[in-house]
């Protein structure tokens, strides 16, 4: 009889050590690597995103990884697709997985489910918006009402987000937000999966993101970015809202000197550290917390 699927979850913020915590906790318990950051899955910007390299790839099996190039954008539900195919695969293999990451949408989806939603067009979403700006809230939620009257009664005053996203959702599927909440992806089950979070001193995280950024740019970074640039992708991509990267391109057209980029992608790096933390302290209380990935002796059952 197959033993019980494990699958271990480690979260944190950039830089906080969660991706060689990973690969020690995969190498104690002979387990597989899979990938729960949204940036990571993009062939682009290895450097950039902080990807496991070669070498550590080599180590033990690592999966969604570098798979997608930049011109593509994948959906939270897209990921979970394909996270849950790897994981029943890993599973067969008879190997514990661990799952390893910093997007929060993604750890959500894995762990509580995600309605499929297709993909809303930018064309429905900016005429959504434009239509709520004409309209005012009052009006707008009238004319939602005629389209989706559970979402309309259910959404609180005062939340454009949700009202939009509501009128898109039937706009560009014909259906309603409940239809496709009624075929949403299950997360994992109960007592299949343990988590914890890396979750290191401000101050100390403040500064292991400044010194990666440093060595980033030793190590190439500048002319990763420059070989996107090169290639013309739209701004929409999720590849091109890479922390960090705003300012690197800004230095390579002449804007800034290399040292003002440095600092400005440094700042940017610290910030999102800081919002991925508050994320998980609101999303995720009851997960353990591990303030620093060297004290953790890895065990994980086989």
């Amino acid at each position: 009889m197959a033993r019980q699927w494990n699958v271990m979850i480690v979260a944190g913020p950039t830089a906080s050590g969660k991706s060689a915590l990973a690969l020690r906790l995969a190498d104690a318990c002979g387990g597989e690597i899979v990938n729960a950051d949204a940036l990571q899955i993009y062939s682009d910007l290895a450097i950039l995103t902080a990807r496991p390299s070669d070498a550590e790839m080599a180590r033990v099996p690592h999966h969604l990884f570098g798979i997608a190039p930049g011109e593509e954008a994948w959906s939270a539900g897209r990921w979970l697709r394909a996270a849950r195919e790897t994981l029943d695969q890993i599973r067969d293999r008879n190997r514990p997985a661990v799952v390893v990451g910093g997007s929060g949408l993604y750890l959500r989806a894995l762990t509580e489910g995600l309605a499929d939603i297709p993909a809303i067009p930018l064309a429905v979403r900016s005429e959504v918006r434009a239509l709520f700006d004409s309209l005012g809230e009052a009006a707008f939620r009238e004319r939602l009402a005629q389209a989706d009257p559970a979402a309309a009664g259910r959404i609180a005053a005062g939340d454009r987000q949700r009202l939009t996203r509501a009128m898109e959702v039937h706009r560009a599927t014909g259906r309603p937000l409940s239809h496709w909440r009624g075929a949403a992806h299950e997360g994992l089950a109960p007592g299949s999966w343990r988590a914890l979070v890396i979750d290191p001193p401000r101050d100390r995280l403040y500064a292991a993101c400044d010194a990666r950024l440093a060595r980033m740019i030793s190590q190439g970074a500048l002319e990763e970015v420059a070989r996107l640039a090169a290639r013309g992708l739209p701004g929409h991509l999720p590849i091109m809202k890479a922390v960090g990267l705003r300012p690197l391109l800004a230095h390579l057209a002449g804007t800034c000197d290399l040292g003002a980029a440095l600092a400005s992608a440094q700042q940017e790096t610290r910030r999102y550290a800081k919002r991925q933390l508050t994320w998980l302290r609101g999303q995720c209380p009851d997960w353990p917390r591990l303030d620093d990935p060297e004290d953790f002796l890895p065990h994980i059952s086989p």
